[in-house]
């Protein structure tokens, strides 16, 4: 059975991201989560064992550098190393890539593409 998506969502542009964040207690994850779920951008946030967050949030209207930024106001970090560096280099690709698609305005493949500005 597939998950109702919020409505404010468009459901094309939503990215799952998944990271290991360390140094919050108990409370602050629940903070975190319930603060995470009744953002308007975030479609599903929940805590995996391990210390793992995954959130699916519409990638038109944020990203995931406002995604750390909340994490680091509750006072967690991301777990370090190589490929957490390289992971979060891709998401920023991926977040980039996606506002990009959602401003494209496409255009009929039989008129004459538009001019660049």
């Amino acid at each position: 059975m597939t998950k109702a998506h919020k409505a404010t969502n468009q459901e094309q542009f939503l990215l799952r991201r998944k990271m290991t964040v360390k140094g919050l207690g108990e409370d602050q994850w629940e903070g975190l989560i319930h603060d995470l779920n009744h953002h308007p951008c975030v479609d599903f946030a929940e805590r995996k064992p391990n210390g793992t967050l995954q959130v699916t949030y519409d990638g038109t209207h944020w990203s995931v550098d406002e995604l750390l930024e909340l994490i680091k106001a509750y006072g967690g970090r991301l777990k370090t190393g190589w490929w957490t560096r390289r992971k979060l280099a891709w998401y920023r690709f991926t977040d980039d890539n996606v506002r990009a698609n959602a401003k494209h305005e496409p255009f009929c493949c039989s008129k004459i593409p538009p001019m660049k500005k």
